[in-house]
């Protein structure tokens, strides 16, 4: 079993859903986070610049993670980028913010083991194996 199949099985998993869109939001997050330049520290930084570090610090942590909603992820990401990624899923805009308002947690969480992000290098070779 691949990292992207072990990744998405923790993450339906943990949200009861089966794979189907979810591993493409699962793919749609990993090429989120390599679009910013500092990668999933960039992303973090974009959610703490709009009001909202509490909860994405929630899934950095080891705690429980804090929902988000479809509006608040929308309003982080911004519209044309939660198109973008509606384009790329086949899936009405709505329905891809909630869905990625689902999971970005999930992944987020996953990614940060220990409470800690890693190093753009591992991030990077571990975003790489997840998009294969």
């Amino acid at each position: 079993m691949g990292l992207l199949d072990s990744l998405v099985g923790q993450v339906m998993g943990a949200s009861g859903g089966s794979s189907s869109p979810h591993a493409g939001v699962v793919d749609a997050i990993g090429s989120l986070i390599q679009q910013h330049p500092d990668g999933l520290s960039g992303l973090i930084t974009v959610f703490e610049q709009k009001g909202l570090g509490g909860v994405v610090a929630s899934w950095v942590g080891t705690g429980s993670n804090l929902p988000i909603s479809a509006q608040q992820l929308q309003a982080v990401l911004g519209s044309e980028q939660v198109q973008a990624i509606a384009n790329q899923l086949g899936i009405p805009a709505d329905v891809a913010s909630g869905h990625l308002a689902e999971l970005l947690p999930q992944v987020i969480d996953q990614l940060t083991p220990g409470g800690a992000v890693p190093d753009s290098g591992a991030l990077g070779g571990l975003l790489g194996m997840l998009r294969k």
